[in-house]
């Protein structure tokens, strides 16, 4: 847990453009404990004194397994063939930092085991996230990004800071590379911030509603397609599983709060609502939707396995879609592996609610809900901005993943 925790302060509370400076794009923080995380899985599993449950199917964690032997089956391909010098050494990084989240995931379904860790860890990353929220807040209503007071001895600044806007207003971006990552790692906790609220109680009420507020906040405000698609997928998730007393209480909570911001603030109103108007004249939409071809013309030359793991260069094309670049990259079967980690896990926490069904825990069956919301969140942000590319967005959603990796593992030996 401690281990987890210092990872979780790493990746959300370093801004990413912070690494060891001679290894550049490899040497960001979060990566290097998420690639010594896989070295102490790797430890701890080879040295365990009970070889039995070693050989335990756990899907997700096989899927994910499969992810990495997929892309790392591509990178293998594109290395053994004639490549363009330059695309070496993103491909390099590409394959490392897939390793570094799967550390992440891995040591997390392994090795916290205990129900107590898991709610602690979860509420961990709920108070981060309204952290990281309130830090959004800041920045939306000052116009300082407060980041480039950050020196951190040891580590290199690739960029500087600085803070984008649209319609007139400032986009804030947390200590993200980008607006769009910001939103979607908001995207990814709120679902949790939701659940460590209601059922976490014997917390700070001032802590656990104010986390779910700021987050809810920060995403109305950070004028963001993909942070507003990706919110509602994920809290859509949690109100299908609450009981129809909460339910209809969140709703009407929710409706009184837009309603109020309609009347207090209109222009904001009015903006959110032109982001999805008209979208055939959005150049944002149409460069998206005007890559499908130009993805299709590379996957036709290798349909399987892509092109190479991490050697298509934004200097090719900027997709702004993940699964674009996966076909790209991995082909067929990278994206059948990558969309396969997400229907896993979100498998497994159906399993896990209705385990919690038949003995009447709603407290599981809403941690089930909240994290497959979770989880949905990042998967739909994929299809709006080339997340592998963004270390804050993934490196949250592998954490998620191995606390639904736990969750389950956890399920599956109570119930042997």
């Amino acid at each position: 847990m401690t281990w987890l925790t210092f990872y979780l302060f790493a990746l959300l509370a370093v801004p990413t453009r912070f690494v060891i400076g001679p290894l550049g794009s490899a040497g960001a923080p979060s990566m290097l404990i998420g690639l010594l995380s896989l070295c102490v899985w790797f430890l701890l599993v080879v040295t365990r004194r009970r070889p039995a449950r070693q050989l335990r199917f756990y899907p997700l964690r096989w899927a994910a397994g499969a992810l990495v032997v997929v892309c790392c089956v591509s990178y293998a391909i594109a290395m053994a063939r004639p490549i363009n010098l330059d695309e070496m050494s993103p491909a390099d990084v590409s394959v490392l930092s897939l390793l570094s989240w799967t550390g992440t995931l891995l040591l997390a379904t392994d090795f916290v085991r205990s129900r107590r860790r898991i709610d602690d860890l979860v509420w961990r990353i709920a108070v981060a996230g309204g952290l990281l929220a309130v830090l959004g807040l800041a920045q939306f209503v000052t116009a300082m990004p407060f980041t480039d007071l950050i020196h951190i001895p040891g580590l290199t600044e690739l960029s500087g800071g600085g803070l984008p806007s649209r319609n007139g207003l400032v986009r804030p971006n947390g200590t993200a590379t980008h607006p769009i990552e910001y939103g979607a790692i908001l995207a990814m906790i709120l679902p949790l911030a939701l659940h460590t609220a209601l059922y976490q109680t014997a917390r700070s009420a001032f802590v656990r509603w104010g986390c779910v507020v700021a987050l809810t906040a920060v995403i109305g405000i950070s004028g963001s397609r993909s942070a507003y698609l990706c919110a509602v997928a994920g809290v859509l998730v949690c109100l299908l599983a609450w009981t129809p007393v909460l339910r209809r209480w969140v709703v009407s909570v929710a409706v009184i709060g837009v309603t109020l911001v309609a009347l207090v603030w209109p222009r904001m109103t009015k903006i959110i609502i032109g982001l999805f108007n008209d979208p055939a004249d959005d150049p944002s939409i149409t460069s998206r939707t005007d890559s499908f071809d130009f993805a299709w013309a590379f996957t036709a030359e290798h349909p399987l396995f892509g092109r190479g793991f991490g050697t298509f260069l934004p200097k090719y094309r900027i997709f702004d879609n993940q699964y674009l670049v996966q076909l790209v990259s991995v082909g067929f079967i990278g994206v059948a592996a990558l969309l396969a980690v997400a229907v896993v896990a979100m498998l497994e926490m159906r399993r896990v609610a209705r385990n919690a069904d038949r003995v009447t825990d709603i407290r599981s069956r809403d941690l089930a809900a909240s994290l497959s919301g979770a989880v949905l969140a990042g998967f739909v942000s994929m299809a709006f901005f080339d997340t592998f590319a963004f270390p804050m967005t993934m490196g949250t959603l592998f954490l998620v993943l191995g606390i639904i990796g736990a969750v389950a593992r956890r399920d599956r030996d109570d119930a042997l």
